[in-house]
């Protein structure tokens, strides 16, 4: 089950306290201050992993707080510094604190690893405050408390591509025929209920991450149907691929192009203004061959790539394909310019 929420409180441990104590030793008349420093106390870190995909384990973990640090001793004796607790999230993590509203970390790659409540510093002991002056010293500070925090973690899938549609459209089909995702398919709509990641091989040991996400409909950003809460997923997309039902049991392609593109821009112009290339998929269920005809006219009157498939007799599956890696490799050019000049 995918969980992409999730609220957690994170607490750094206490510092330990430092100490009062004297040396008393047998032929040392005049001893002086010996009490330790205090520990330090644990961290709490994240730590970006590709091991997960979901933020499922903390739904049972909601409370996180690292280790203490131990007192000081005497003899001058530091007091063990707290444990550090590190706990894994999947890549594409958001972390915000609630109070504050602030974005804290965006985990965008495996392996880093981000502070999120630091531990108290350990107070000192009085062999510390030694001066000329002041040869017994009586003073010693307690440890500092550690960092506290209420935090709101967010998952946003990162993929090359996001597939988009209304419900039944065939986009959990055609992620299971260009890649090796089996998602549930069936003939009625919201099968999907959740987005699934496919990796589609692009020829030359090229490969691109396909996101396919549940299908909208009209009012979704209101909250009908599934609502649009998945559409972050394909926030960090390069482009998306707009799938469109042309069978002719299916509504008009035209006006099932628009609800979709209706609710994107509702959501965020962000996702909007993305690259796009249109598929008009189930042409092997077409009766009315005038029908296609008229969706593509339409998308070439909009600028937009059209390719015509059958996800399920896999008709024009190849030439999409190229259509991705095409569409990738342009983009990536075009970055790189914008990022020389």
């Amino acid at each position: 089950m995918l969980i992409d929420r999730a609220r957690i409180y994170v607490k750094g441990g206490d510092g330990g306290n430092g100490i009062l104590a004297f040396r008393r030793e047998k032929f040392v008349p005049r001893g002086g201050p010996s009490g330790g420093d205090g520990g330090r106390g644990g961290s709490v870190i994240l730590e970006s992993t590709e091991g997960l995909n979901t933020l499922l384990h903390l739904r049972y973990r909601p409370e996180n707080k690292a280790e203490r640090g131990r007192h000081g001793e005497g003899s001058n004796r530091h007091g063990q510094n707290g444990a550090d607790i590190v706990i894994p999230v999947p890549v594409g993590t958001i972390v915000t604190d609630e109070l504050t509203e602030e974005v804290l970390h965006d985990f965008t790659i495996p392996g880093e690893r981000f502070v999120v409540a630091c531990g108290g510093r350990g107070g000192r002991g009085n062999a510390q405050f030694a001066t000329p002056t002041n040869r017994a010293p009586r003073h010693h500070e307690p440890g500092q408390p550690g960092e506290e925090r209420n935090l709101r973690l967010e998952l946003k899938l990162i993929a090359d591509v996001g597939l988009v549609g209304l419900p039944n459209a065939g986009k959990s089909t055609l992620i299971s025929r260009i890649s090796a995702a089996r998602p549930k398919i069936a003939d009625y709509p919201f099968t999907t209920l959740e987005p699934h990641l496919g990796v589609v091989d692009l020829g030359d040991f090229k490969t691109c991450v396909v996101a396919d996400i549940p299908g909208l409909i009209e009012g979704a950003h209101e909250g009908a149907g599934l609502g649009d809460r998945f559409l972050r997923h394909i926030e960090r997309t390069k482009f998306l691929v707009h799938v469109v039902d042309l069978s002719s049991l299916a509504q008009d392609p035209i006006k099932a192009y628009q609800t979709i593109r209706n609710e994107l821009t509702a959501y965020s112009s962000a996702i909007a203004d993305k690259p796009e290339i249109v598929v008009a998929n189930k042409i092997d269920s077409l009766d009315e061959p005038e029908r296609l005809q008229e969706f593509e006219s339409f998308c070439q009157s909009q600028g937009l790539e059209f390719h015509a498939i059958s996800a399920v007799t896999g008709t024009g599956l190849k030439e999409l394909i190229y259509a991705l890696r095409r569409k990738l490799e342009k983009l990536q050019t075009d970055e790189a310019t914008v990022a020389l000049a």
